[in-house]
């Protein structure tokens, strides 16, 4: 495991910033709900929404690490996880109180009490004590995210856990990452398999796998910052529920 800090590029090679990671996630987030509202049969659409969750689990882990008070950063997340619910229960259950569905940023929370839970432990130097404690937390965290019904249930909080198990640029991380987004996204997620001939060659395309493009812009990250106010911030924060509460009142004044 890795946990030092990913440090800031200082070379010319291209890279993106976290304020660019945010606006690339938000907009295939977008692409995915434009999908699940207003355009159905643009499937298009939900394959290159596939790629925004794992975004965000790692900027999540990433706002941990750079955040100089977790308690703030924990409670800004409950916030607008609670102001998130109701534009999340009319999209997606059609009803302002739809229980059997929460929103991700519910998943994050849960990995992230997990992550502090371990760092805690690991911060000790006692290896013993946090290999036990990483396992009992990771199994928990798992079984929590599908308990309380969390968007991409446990396997939602598995993703942000391993982006923190898999934390650097180490050649191992980056294999990590690739192997263990596989595992989750293909073997225990699944989902729509679309039919691929290539090279004479005929084989199945798991569109939940797509999910691994998304290492993509995260391996082009190299923590520089970008772009950064309060502002923008809260942009970021505020455009999950605000764009949600549009494409429904769209999608309401479209079926009339």
């Amino acid at each position: 495991m890795s946990f030092q800090k990913v440090k800031s590029s200082t070379s010319r090679c291209f890279d993106i910033s976290t304020a660019a990671l945010h606006i690339i996630a938000m907009l295939f987030m977008l692409m995915d709900h434009l999908w699940a509202t207003l355009l159905p049969a643009q499937e298009w659409l939900t394959c290159v929404g596939r790629i925004a969750f794992p975004i965000f689990a790692f900027m999540s882990v990433e706002g941990y690490f750079h955040t100089h008070n977790f308690k703030k950063y924990l409670l800004r997340m409950l916030v607008f996880a609670v102001i998130s619910e109701i534009p999340f229960d009319l999209m997606y259950g059609g009803t302002w109180f739809y229980p059997v569905h929460q929103n991700v940023i519910w998943t994050f929370i849960l990995g992230l009490l997990g992550i502090h839970i371990m760092e805690t432990v690991r911060k000790k130097k006692k290896t013993p004590v946090f290999v036990l404690t990483a396992i009992l937390v990771t199994i928990a965290g798992g079984l929590l995210g599908t308990l309380t019904m969390v968007d991409y249930y446990g396997i939602g909080v598995l993703t942000v856990f391993i982006f923190y198990f898999f934390r650097g640029r180490k050649w191992w991380c980056l294999l990590g990452q690739i192997a263990a987004l596989y595992w989750v996204n293909v073997e225990l997620l699944g989902g729509l398999m679309y039919p691929v001939r290539l090279f004479g060659m005929e084989f199945e395309l798991c569109q939940q796998g797509l999910a691994l493009l998304a290492l993509v812009p995260i391996w082009l990250y190299r923590g520089r910052q970008g772009y950064h106010s309060k502002p923008f911030q809260y942009f970021c924060y505020a455009f999950y529920p605000v764009h949600m509460l549009i494409l429904v009142l769209i999608l309401g004044f479209v079926n009339r």
